[in-house]
């Protein structure tokens, strides 16, 4: 998973690395909160950590910027040296999910981190996932579509996992990259669009399936779900 984190503290922000890499995520830290949100404007995130105190704008103001603005529904974690229970019923009524106190507790903070993503990610240890008429197997890394199997290479079915586990989501080119390629490995910008090409060909990602994969100019992949009108054409006809 890629994760922000917003903090100032050098201690604090190398406990949280190495908690992240000891899970098997990806750290990208910022220092202060206009630079995040600058970043967000082309980056995409799969959950934030943040301090409440900032050197540009307090942590409840930017996170009530990513979900009024931005739209975003990442998890979001509040880890302060605030204790009141007033502080931490502001932070979640701005929108944060999940708020514990410093000094950090690695332990813990790692728990809270996997309680989040399980929340709002769906597991790929599941035996079989549905989306419509598409069912992905992770255990034998295959897919079919109204029941026909379908033939994808490894990063073909990685990013279409990835894709639909992400419904509705904008996902960076970056993003994309690092999920599907790994992080540090050199990917070519055009890489990804022949990726994504195939998918949209081997899959039939088509509105009479249901599924529509986008490209949003300049920050990357979107994939919508359509809604299909299943009624006889007469009825759907006399409807309009």
């Amino acid at each position: 998973m890629r994760i922000a984190v917003l903090d100032t503290e050098p201690d604090q922000l190398r406990l949280i690395n190495q908690s992240m890499a000891g899970l098997g995520h990806e750290c990208h830290t910022y220092a202060a909160g206009k630079a995040l949100l600058h970043a967000m404007r082309r980056e995409t995130f799969d959950l934030l950590v943040l301090d409440w105190r900032l050197p540009d704008m307090n942590g409840p103001d930017v996170v009530k910027t990513i979900r009024q603005d931005y739209k975003s529904r990442m998890p979001i974690l509040f880890v302060t040296e605030r204790h009141d229970d007033s502080d931490m019923v502001e932070g979640l009524n701005v929108g944060a999910d999940d708020f514990m106190a410093k000094p950090l507790r690695p332990i813990e903070f790692e728990a809270r981190i996997n309680a989040l993503l399980r929340r709002a990610y769906p597991s790929r240890n599941e035996p079989e996932m549905v989306f419509g008429p598409y069912h992905f197997f992770p255990p034998s890394r295959t897919i079919r579509v109204h029941g026909e199997l379908v033939e994808l290479k490894n990063r073909e079915y990685e990013l279409a996992l990835f894709l639909f586990q992400n419904l509705g989501r904008l996902l960076s080119r970056e993003h994309l990259h690092e999920a599907v390629w790994g992080l540090g490995v050199e990917a070519l910008s055009r890489s990804l669009d022949t990726h994504v090409s195939r998918l949209r060909t081997k899959l039939e990602l088509r509105p009479s399936n249901g599924f529509l994969l986008l490209a949003v100019y300049g920050l990357g992949y979107r994939l919508e779900t359509i809604e299909v009108d299943t009624r006889p054409a007469a009825a759907a006809s006399n409807a309009r």
